[in-house]
């Protein structure tokens, strides 16, 4: 059951995660990103994205079982969601800023922290929902 649980979360992080991410850097908000110039003078190395996402979904799929304290599943997923979402945001958002100027605005921090919240929102539910104890019975 652990194994069916870590895949499928796993499988959820890069199904939810991966195309959100595609559409909301790389479609809905492109003249924004391409304003600040996050993405230099090239364009995004898409299959790179592609395998860090994946990388990501497996490491959280690992940690969340440590997170669990058998309370209601939900709010433990959106809980491990705060916290490595969080994390992420420095190391992605804040790091980013520091190491590059350009995206160091305000517009910067509201857009990537919007994109942030609404994914780990969506993952912690959906953590959450997978991870759920077993019926009684079935």
């Amino acid at each position: 059951m652990r194994t069916r649980r870590f895949i499928l979360s796993a499988l959820a992080y890069l199904a939810l995660t991966f195309p959100f991410a595609y559409v909301w850097h790389l479609v809905a908000f492109r003249p924004f990103y391409d304003r600040i110039a996050y993405f230099g003078n090239g364009e995004p190395i898409v299959a790179l994205g592609f395998a860090a996402i994946a990388a990501q979904g497996l490491l959280l799929a690992y940690c969340f079982p440590f997170f669990q304290g058998g309370g209601k599943p939900i709010i433990e997923g959106l809980r491990f969601a705060a916290v490595f979402g969080a994390f992420l945001v420095t190391t992605q958002v804040v790091a980013a800023a520091a190491k590059h100027h350009a995206p160091a605005t305000a517009d910067w921090f509201l857009m990537e922290g919007l994109y942030m919240t609404i994914q780990f929102t969506l993952v912690g539910l959906a953590f959450g929902l997978i991870n759920r104890p077993a019926k009684k019975g079935s």
